[in-house]
């Protein structure tokens, strides 16, 4: 039996329709990715699961050996209460019963009457039984085993690291005893050490877990399911993220094919009718009847594939070229008091890289972008910008936006040059449509903030991006067009990001920042893992080193010939996705039988069929060639 199933569910708030009819079933072990727009339903989803929410219709089913526990998406939501009542509020139910019980040992020493007696003895028996006598023990032990010191105990929540949140809450779960849980961005505001704990988690728990993330390389490493909400209904994959978009793509395109073919053949089939219509003789109505019957059939069972969900519409062109020493710093040092941040900081981007910069929350990454766009003094070293050089600074905290403001004024008051229509324009790209560019910027959601700071940056055309964290608060479609942005954009970037898939999208460089500088790898993520594991810090180049003239050209002759290289397989791969669909539609009509007493159309298409199979030799060719 499955440990979860959803039969028929729908729910709508006010006149908005969020999901219908949606039926799915999670087996046992199962670690299962929920994804889905922003604002699609995922969320009330789960809350409804979990008991909180009553759906307008349908149920929810879990198996008899089956404990769900949920793990919303703001975790410790008390920041008052210390570490350990914080954990111990998951023992609530063990709470309240050890209060009744000091209440009934008040009462019988008053009034010892069997009545009493017997109510006493039967809640101490249900107290232990559920060990009522060793939960705050288990939650030391517990507290300890996670790496939380005896210290930190009665330390308010609201002090602890995303990632020691993180941690706590799943904690709470785990001493529930739940073996279903419900992960609502388990991820967000965690840094990449906390992130890698958290996957190490999730693949050796035994239960079985639902999780919604925007956080794609995450869901790629622990999930072998995919559930997508869209456009009110789920459809779910077997795979990982990265396999349902292979899926996905493979399915709305056989969609595609399927709902073409079915409109030819009624168009031809329609024509065929119209014909013995005009003959008019009694067998040519009969067999029009006939054909009328088979067109109307494959009316009855014509699909429309569903439209691609609306994405950004983005471009970023600077609006002048810079020289080619674009940034350099040397020597960069901070330090809060006793506390040193970092030292020794420098490093050197020059026109067009794609610089990232990772480390723990609390190295000092976005204090490090405050000091380079000046905001913040710094203690020792220089930052030194080339010629020509316009700096666009993207801020995960949004707080170069006024948010008493509304969508348009915000973007007109920067540009008031632009017109209301060119405004109300680029807005519409950016998904805000109709009475939304009035809203004001304080009733926004964080992703729609982050949009509208997105298309300030492009209304800009800088060319040096610095960027902290723009993926935050963008769902899935949002990163997947900011990613195809970047790639085209032909400034330079130097970007601080947790999004491990982002990273590996764009970047040439990755810049390793902690307290006693940066280590500089010269690849993506995936390249700067597989550095770390195979061989120690010393083989990176750390800080920045002085490279003789032709060492550079030729590292940038290199990155420039694999760019090439990608780029070319991509287009190989889209002809000859498009050269199987060519030949598929030749083989069907040339089948079909219509075309059978047609001697020199079947000539015709024989010979481009023929002519599509050679070019498809040669695009394979290319592309063995080409990996």
């Amino acid at each position: 039996m499955p440990a979860l199933s959803v039969h028929n569910l729908s729910m709508s708030f006010v006149e908005q329709s969020l999901f219908e009819d949606v039926s799915f079933e999670i087996e046992k072990g199962d670690k299962v990715g929920f994804i889905g727009a922003n604002g699609a339903g995922k969320t009330t989803l789960f809350r409804i699961i979990d008991g909180e929410l009553s759906a307008d219709s349908g149920s929810v089913f879990t198996s008899s050996d089956t404990t769900v526990g949920y793990m919303q998406q703001h975790a410790c939501t008390h920041p008052e209460r210390s570490v350990y009542d914080e954990l111990l509020s998951g023992f609530q139910s063990l709470i309240d019963m050890e209060l009744e019980i000091e209440r009934l040992n008040h009462i019988v020493s008053l009034d010892p009457t069997a009545e009493n007696i017997e109510k006493q003895t039967a809640l101490i028996e249900a107290f232990e039984a559920q060990g009522g006598l060793t939960y705050k023990a288990r939650a030391r032990s517990a507290l300890i085993g996670f790496g939380f010191e005896e210290k930190s105990f009665s330390m308010p929540t609201g002090k602890l690291s995303g990632g020691q949140r993180s941690k706590l809450s799943l904690l709470k779960l785990l001493l529930s005893k739940s073996n279903f849980l419900l992960l609502d961005e388990p991820t967000n505001h965690l840094d990449l050490s906390s992130v890698s704990w958290l996957e190490g988690f999730i693949k050796d728990f035994k239960g079985s877990m639902l999780i919604i993330s925007h956080d794609r390389y995450f869901l790629d490493n622990v999930t072998n399911k995919t559930i997508e909400l869209e456009h009110t209904r789920t459809m779910m994959y077997k795979g990982n993220y990265t396999e349902f978009k292979k899926k996905k793509e493979a399915y709305n395109e056989s969609l595609k094919n399927k709902y073409e073919n079915d409109l030819k053949e009624i168009k031809r089939i329609e024509g065929i009718v119209e014909q013995q219509k005009r003959w008019g003789r009694e067998r040519n109505f009969i067999t029009a009847a006939s054909k009328q019957k088979e067109a109307d059939r494959i009316k009855a069972q014509l699909v429309a594939p569903e439209s691609e969900l609306e994405s950004m519409r983005m471009r970023l062109n600077p609006r002048r070229e810079s020289g080619n020493d674009v940034l350099i710093a040397e020597n960069l040092s901070k330090s809060f008091g006793d506390k040193c941040l970092f030292k020794n900081v420098g490093f050197h981007i020059r026109k067009g890289e794609r610089v990232f910069i990772i480390g723990d929350n609390g190295c000092g990454k976005t204090t490090l972008f405050n000091m380079l766009l000046g905001r913040t003094a710094c203690d020792s070293g220089m930052v030194d910008y080339g010629a020509q050089v316009d700096i666009g600074y993207f801020d995960q905290m949004q707080s170069d936006l006024n948010l008493s403001k509304s969508a348009i004024d915000e973007v007109w008051d920067t540009f008031p040059d632009l017109t209301e229509t060119q405004v109300r324009t680029y807005l519409g790209s950016f998904l805000f449509k109709g009475d939304d560019v009035f809203k004001p910027l304080s009733q926004m959601s964080g992703g729609e903030r982050a949009r509208i700071s997105l298309l300030k940056l492009m209304l800009e055309g800088d060319n040096l991006l610095l960027l902290d964290e723009p993926t935050n608060h963008l769902d899935s479609a949002s990163r997947e067009q900011l990613e195809s942005t970047l790639a085209d954009y032909e400034g330079t970037m130097l970007i601080i990001s947790h999004d491990r898939y982002f990273i590996n999208k764009l970047a040439d460089c990755v810049l390793k920042l902690d307290k006693d500088g940066v280590t500089k790898y010269l690849g993506n993520y995936d390249y700067y893992l597989e550095r770390v594991a195979e061989k120690p810090a010393e083989e990176a180049v750390k800080a920045e080193t002085v490279k003789k003239p032709n060492d550079y050209q030729l590292e940038k002759q290199q990155r420039a010939k694999e760019r090439k290289r990608q780029n070319d397989l991509n287009k190989c791969e889209k002809k000859i996705e498009e050269l199987d669909s060519e030949i598929a539609r030749l083989s069907a009509e040339i089948e079909s039988g219509g075309v059978a007493s047609d001697y020199e159309k079947l000539l015709e298409l024989t010979a481009e069929l023929e002519s599509k199979q050679n070019e498809l030799d040669e695009a394979l060719e290319l592309w063995e060639s080409l990996n």
